[in-house]
C-alpha cells in the first residue's frame, strides 16, 4: 500500500515589512564594519535574545557546505571574531577552505546582514586572553568538549565534565592547546532591511584595492 501523501503544513503569512524608513545610501557609513556596528547595537537595545548569533557557513574538502550557528564575540576593523574546537566540523573545512560567509537576522528589526571572506586563525595569545575572560564552567566545557566527535551518551560527556570541574575546582583552568578563535576578515557585506511589497533594500559593501564600494542590489 502506498504511503498517504503528509497533510501540508500550514505556511503563515509574510510579513510585510513596514518597521523602518527607506535605507539610503546617504545614511550609512562610509565603513561597512562601523555601520555593521549601528546595527548591532540597534538589536542589543531592542533586546533579541542573541543579537549576536550568526549562521556561518563553510565549505569542505569535497566542496560539502555546511552551515550552524556561532555566536560573534570581537568586532573591530579586522572583522568579525568567533572561537571553536579546532578539531571540529567546520575548523577541519576552514582548514582546507579558509574562506566563509556568515549571516545575521534581527526579525526584530526585520533587518539582515550578509559577510562574505576569507579566515584566519587569531594568536594563541588572543584566544588565551578571550578563553580567561570566560566564566570558569565555560572553560571546563571548553577543554572538556572534543567538539563534532561522536559521544557515547550524554551521562559519558557528563561524568568528563564532572571529572575536569572536580579536577580543577581550586585552581586555574589549563587552556586547551586544540581550541582557540578564528577572525572573518570582510570582502563584502550586504545589508538587507526589509520594505512593503517584497520590493526590499539591499545595499552592499565590496572591498577593492583596499576601498570599500558601495552598490544597491535590486531585491
Amino acid at each position: 500500500m502506498a504511503n498517504p501523501i503528509p497533510t501540508p503544513i500550514p505556511i503563515p503569512m509574510a510579513n510585510q515589512y513596514t518597521r523602518n524608513p527607506p535605507l539610503l545610501e546617504a545614511d550609512v557609513a562610509a565603513d561597512p564594519l562601523q555601520q555593521f556596528q549601528r546595527w548591532l547595537d540597534d538589536a542589543i537595545t531592542i533586546g533579541m535574545i542573541e543579537p549576536t548569533a550568526m549562521t556561518l557557513a563553510t565549505v569542505d574538502a569535497d566542496g560539502r557546505p555546511s552551515a550552524r550557528v556561532v555566536l560573534l564575540k570581537g568586532l573591530d576593523a579586522s572583522g568579525l571574531a568567533f572561537y571553536s574546537h579546532y578539531g571540529s566540523r567546520k575548523a577541519r573545512a576552514l582548514a582546507a577552505n579558509p574562506y566563509a560567509a556568515a549571516t545575521f537576522w534581527w526579525d526584530r528589526l526585520e533587518r539582515s546582514v550578509r559577510v562574505e571572506g576569507r579566515v584566519e586563525k587569531l594568536t594563541p595569545a588572543q584566544s588565551e586572553a578571550y578563553f580567561r575572560s570566560r566564566p570558569q564552567g565555560s572553560q571546563i566545557g571548553a577543554l572538556t568538549s572534543r567538539q563534532s566527535r561522536v559521544v557515547e551518551t550524554r551521562e559519558a560527556l557528563d561524568a568528563r565534565f564532572a571529572e575536569n570541574q572536580q579536577k580543577y575546582a581550586d585552581g586555574r583552568v589549563p587552556f586547551p592547546n586544540d581550541w582557540g578563535g578564528y577572525r572573518l576578515k570582510p570582502e563584502a557585506i550586504e545589508f538587507w532591511q526589509g520594505r512593503a511589497n517584497r520590493v526590499h533594500d539591499r545595499l552592499v559593501y565590496r572591498q577593492a584595492d583596499g576601498v570599500w564600494r558601495l552598490e544597491r542590489l535590486e531585491p
